[in-house]
């Protein structure tokens, strides 16, 4: 169940992630909507960080800090803030500008998922499959189909 628990938490946080950004009133700036956003998603990982350490640490040290966690950092999470953004935010106007919630995340996420796939062969050297290779065309070619 461990190896699991991530991607069925990956697939119930994504439900409810397009539900609430294609719920968020059209009056209402999406960068006001953001910024509630984002003030409880930091309250509730720093609480989490504080209730659950053992949980979210590898190496099962409790004895770190904050401050010493931070200090860890590399350029990644930094950068992951800018991208986070924008992609709450193009999620939030791809609603406002009429996409479907049926389609919209399926053509974005399948899009995703082929350059993801392009990115794992060229710079991580990942293989894939030959079925896999037909899995990709078929993406593709349901793209094609969707967007017609």
């Amino acid at each position: 169940m461990a190896f699991y628990f991530p991607v069925l938490l990956i697939i119930a946080a994504n439900v409810l992630y397009h539900i609430c950004a294609k719920s968020i009133p059209s009056q209402m700036n999406p960068i006001v909507s953001l910024m509630i956003t984002y003030l409880v998603a930091g309250s509730l990982t720093l609480f989490m960080f504080f209730l659950m350490p053992q949980i979210f640490t590898m190496d099962k040290k409790l004895d770190i800090t904050l401050v010493e966690q931070i200090k860890q950092a590399n350029w990644a999470p930094y950068i992951l803030g800018f991208v986070i953004v924008g992609l709450e935010l193009g999620n939030i106007l791809m609603y406002r500008v009429g996409w479907n919630i049926s389609l919209g995340s399926l053509v974005s996420n399948i899009s995703l998922a082929v350059l993801l796939l392009a990115i794992g062969i060229f710079f991580y050297k990942e293989v894939i499959s030959t079925s896999q290779v037909f899995g990709i065309g078929l993406c593709i070619v349901g793209l094609i189909f969707i967007n017609k």
